[in-house]
């Protein structure tokens, strides 16, 4: 008996530890949790700081380039030798000897050199370099959008949740009829008034309404799973929303254009940038002017210098001919450019397009909330009747269970119109914020 009574403590501990949690949370707080916590918009942001360093990259065309070097070498090789000795200022009439030109001796020398290149025109970093800039403000743009994205997104889950609870809701009060009808069924069958069939009829109800209620149950879950994906957190939890589901009136952006929007502002922007691209590609047709300078310090000895001399220049290169690359380049470039102004305008034309549905799909939604409204008050009175009528014996079990059936189909079908609607909503403000 006691090895009993432990086996059933320890089913009940596991139970209370698989049990998953019941957390309370508002649309407030999800959308507070997936803006600081989504993965999305972490790597959008990410990508953002990418296009920042790449445009910070193209400042080379601008800015030196500063080195410091400090090498050392022995050597008898000839020319090496005659030159350190000259470099460090100790070449005498004796080193002139042909001997002594030709088999030197050894000799050590330490050179340090600061040297300078500072670029002057450069035409193809210019537009790169404003190519870079173009993309960093479009990945700017792309990272709110992102944002808005998952703020739509966040509340059409926090919408499913709603719903998802709903549905529980209903059910559970369609399974408490169910069984009160069943109750008064088989008091009516032990009575001799109603026939086995019908009773089994019944019985058949009750059971598909408890199968709608694990699904709807098992549909909770899933939604709070979406949800906490959605905010990137762990743990078995089960969200309650404390907001009930009811129909909101946002009614998006009055008079807000595609043009303002952050994703056709930043398709616009790649498509600049794919423009000055091409123009960098064909700047390398153009010759280069770069300055150099350098200030450079021998001894024979490390971290002396008793020589020192500088050098100041200046650049001009000029690739005449590359083969055929830059003429493929450039043909690429224009080719990337035309397709990027292409995808713009047909991302304009389906975002349009797709504005337009939606101010449909809400005045649609809409119309269909007031009949869903009317359908099921209708359908709440009939079941009353019939329940009333069932219990004084003057009508049929079929009847009750087709009137039991309609009311909680009716319901389910109101709040999935309510569902809508709000997404509906939800869609058009995202599709006409700015």
């Amino acid at each position: 008996m006691r090895q009993f009574l432990v086996f059933i403590a320890f089913i009940l501990l596991q139970g209370t530890l698989l049990a998953q949690d019941h957390v309370k949370i508002s649309l407030e707080d999800v959308l507070e949790r997936v803006q600081e916590s989504n993965a999305s918009i972490k790597v959008s942001e990410q990508e953002a700081k990418m296009a920042k360093y790449d445009y910070q990259f193209s400042s080379s065309i601008f800015l030196p380039q500063i080195s410091v070097s400090h090498t050392g070498i022995t050597t008898t090789n000839p020319l090496m030798a005659f030159g350190s000795k000259l470099n460090q200022e100790i070449l005498t009439q004796a080193d002139f000897n042909p001997a002594l030109l030709n088999d030197p001796d050894h000799i050590e020398n330490f050179a340090t050199k600061i040297a300078v290149e500072q670029p002057l025109i450069n035409m193809d970093g210019f537009y790169q370099r404003k190519a870079a800039k173009t993309t960093m403000e479009a990945k700017d743009l792309q990272a709110l959008r992102t944002r808005d994205y998952l703020d739509f997104e966040a509340q059409k889950a926090f919408g499913q949740l709603q719903l998802a609870h709903r549905a529980v809701k209903v059910l559970e009060k369609a399974f408490e009829a169910t069984n009160a009808n069943l109750n008064t069924a088989q008091n009516s069958f032990n009575q001799g008034l109603l026939q086995k069939a019908d009773l089994l009829e019944v019985k058949v109800r009750v059971t598909e309404v408890e199968n709608q209620l694990n699904s709807a149950k098992s549909n909770v879950k899933n939604a709070s799973d979406y949800l906490a994906f959605l905010m990137n957190e762990q743990g078995n939890v089960v969200y309650e929303p404390s907001e009930e589901l009811m129909p909101n009136d946002l009614g998006g952006t009055p008079g807000a254009t595609l043009e303002n929007r952050a994703d056709v502002r930043a398709m616009d922007l790649v498509s600049e940038a794919y423009k000055a691209n091409m123009r960098a590609e064909n700047m390398t047709f153009l010759p280069r002017l770069n300055a150099f300078a350098s200030y450079e310090m021998y001894d024979d000895q490390i971290f002396r210098a008793d020589a020192k001399g500088y050098i100041i220049g200046a650049s001009l290169s000029w690739d005449v001919f590359k083969g055929a690359q830059r003429f493929a380049k450039v043909g690429k470039s224009k080719t990337n450019y035309e397709k990027a102004k292409q995808e713009y305008e047909q991302y304009v034309a389906k975002s349009s397009m797709e504005l337009q549905r939606t101010r449909r799909m809400v005045e649609d939604a809409h119309n269909r909330l007031q009949t869903s409204k009317l359908a099921m008050d209708q359908s709440e009175e009939s079941l009353r009747i019939r329940t009333n009528r069932f219990k004084e014996g003057l009508e049929k079990t079929t009847d009750l269970l087709m009137a039991e059936a309609m009311y909680a189909e009716k319901q389910l079908a109101y709040y999935q119109t309510i569902f809508e609607y709000n997404q509906a909503q939800s869609l058009l403000t995202f599709l006409t914020k700015e």
